[in-house]
């Protein structure tokens, strides 16, 4: 029987009659360990953004533009409908259910993968219907064989020579913003959020320094429940460090219950109801006494003095590492064919040979002539693309260094590009240009800034289906939040010690794709106003430049990038 099969089976034996698979842990991460790659093994679709919506007769995956052309082609031959989000065509997830279900219907789902917040709206949304919502319908162990545990690597401690302040100084911050807000404990779901307050990282998910566990944060003690917290997972030596910092460690497993305990008495618990999943939420009752936002993710995003110290060793490791590996790709075009597989591989080893390296920040996407179309590409060791004769190459690669977390986009191209593709490039890098020299107020958000990066494309009618930036954690996760720059209205302003990515980009599907990425700082400059400094340094290829389409100003602020870049990998 097929994995959807044995899951309708399970749906008719529980009286569900459709079943949702987020792409989610318990935790909300955006990239899972093996065992919460639920959504991937029973649809096939492996991007890191997708909901699965299973019914008795039909199934459903909504998934984004960065991910449509890749969804496309994993979802080939199967029963799966793809559905487009953000297309004006696309139904809603909750209107097509509408459409399957009849009232009475039950949709099931497992509370551990939903945070509260979307729950509370997606049963709002079903009851309208008539439609009921069941919140622990969790068959995936039964019929999914050989479903992996939970890694057991043990945790490692992060020294405050790196991260640039004390766990306990961390602890005392967090303490004095939950004393504001009324609050006596403050529950932790976030994995990167976890890492981070306690200084700690670990090896759970691929690409991601950071582990599973929960956090719950009072005025005088802090508890963290691990997995495997009696097996090694924490080294007894670091365990002794963390109880020194009023830190005790429990059993991972422990938490619904220590909650419900915790709700039965007078505490005042902060509960984030966008982070914390339903199955806890249902455990403290509903009822915490605050579920707005967690302040950590707004604290981690402001990096230190230490942190940017090391970031900036860490850019010039990485653009030597580049440095050797387009040599390495120049080198060997010249004596045969590379798969875009091997030169992921590549890089991934001559960032290996850098002071401090940990792993890639995500697997390399090396796209090649119409695969550099697909936003988030995959190249497959046995299925991608040969690099070889001309063509439009984009390289989108990161790494981990103790020294901080790099991620870097170049597209290069391999013979004499046409006057039509030079034109495109020269668009996104007139973006990728303003954006780096913008000026604006205190307080100003990244949707406020996005158009700056979108202006010269849309002068040709031109545009982008991704956000423009994204934040980066320091030695953390890639992608992290609260700032961000793109069209989604954000009420987050960009604050000094922001670290930003400035990703513009063009796709032609079916024939090339652009993009041009660094990472940006975001700095004050007096007055009240803030700029950017550009962090990442690898030299843009020339010969895609058309000089005259770029201002003196451009022009002037390319060549100073280029200076820059020359001196710190001389």
């Amino acid at each position: 029987m097929t994995p959807l099969s044995l899951l309708r089976q399970k749906m008719q034996e529980a009286g569900i009659q459709a079943c949702l698979i987020p792409s989610t842990d318990p935790h909300q991460s955006e990239y899972v360990a093996e065992r919460w790659q639920v959504r991937a093994h029973f649809s096939g679709f492996t991007g890191s953004a997708g909901e699965l919506l299973v019914t008795l007769g039909e199934a459903a995956l909504w998934t984004d533009s960065r991910y449509f052309l890749q969804a496309e082609q994993q979802l080939a031959g199967s029963e799966i409908q793809l559905m487009k989000s953000g297309l004006p065509e696309t139904p809603s997830l909750s209107d097509w259910l509408a459409e399957q279900l009849q009232q009475g219907d039950t949709l099931g789902i497992n509370g551990w993968q939903f945070p509260h917040s979307r729950v509370r709206s997606l049963r709002r949304k079903l009851a309208a219907k008539g439609i009921e919502l069941r919140t622990d319908f969790d068959p995936f162990d039964e019929i999914w064989p050989q479903r992996p545990p939970l890694p057991k690597e043990p945790i490692f401690d992060f020294p405050t020579d790196y991260a640039g302040e004390s766990r306990e100084h961390k602890l005392q911050r967090l303490r004095e913003n939950m004393q504001k807000q009324g609050a006596s404990q403050l529950l932790i779901s976030a994995l990167d959020e976890i890492a981070w307050l306690f200084n700690l990282r670990g090896r759970d998910v691929h690409c991601n320094p950071v582990f599973y566990a929960y956090a719950l944060v009072g005025q005088d003690e802090a508890r963290l429940f691990l997995p495997y917290s009696e097996e090694g997972k924490c080294p007894d030596q670091l365990g002794s460090h963390l109880a020194k910092a009023g830190i005790k460690i429990l059993p991972y497993e422990q938490i619904a219950d220590f909650l419900h305990q915790l709700a039965e008495g007078e505490q005042r618990l902060w509960a984030p109801e966008t982070q914390t999943n339903e199955a806890l939420f249902e455990a403290l009752g509903g009822k915490p006494y605050l579920r707005k936002n967690s302040p950590l993710a707004a604290m981690k995003a402001i990096k230190n003095e230490r942190e940017i110290e090391l970031l900036r060793e860490a850019m010039i490791m990485d653009g030597k590492a580049l440095k050797d590996f387009y040599q390495w790709l120049e080198e060997t075009l010249q004596e045969r064919p590379v798969s875009e597989y091997e030169a992921g591989e590549k890089i991934n080893e001559f960032r290996s040979r850098q002071e401090g390296y940990f792993g890639p920040s995500f697997d390399p996407i090396v796209g090649f002539r119409q695969n550099g179309a697909i936003v988030h590409y995959r190249a497959e060791a046995d299925s991608c693309a040969m690099i070889e004769g001309s063509g439009m190459l984009l390289i989108d690669s990161g790494g981990q260094y103790l020294k901080g977390t790099t991620d870097i986009t170049r597209t290069i191209y391999l013979g004499e590009p046409s006057e039509e593709e030079k034109r495109h490039f020269t668009l996104v890098l007139k973006g990728t240009i303003a954006l780096a020299m913008a000026r604006f107020p205190e307080g100003t958000t990244g949707c406020q800034l996005d158009t700056l990066a979108r202006k010269a494309l849309w002068s040709e009618k031109l545009n982008y289906g991704h956000g423009t930036g994204h934040g980066v954690g320091f030695f953390l996760n890639v992608h992290e939040g609260p700032q961000r720059i793109g069209p989604t209205r954000s009420n987050v302003p960009l604050q000094p010690g922001m670290i930003t990515s400035d990703e513009p980009g063009y796709y032609r599907e079916g024939h090339y794709g652009i993009r041009i990425e660094n990472l940006i700082l975001c700095k004050s400059c007096g007055d009240g106003f803030l700029e950017f400094e550009t962090l990442t340094l690898f030299p843009i290829q020339r010969k895609l430049i058309v000089e005259s389409m770029l201002t003196e100003e451009e022009r002037e602020w390319l060549e100073a990038y280029e200076r820059k870049v020359a001196e710190a990998l001389a």
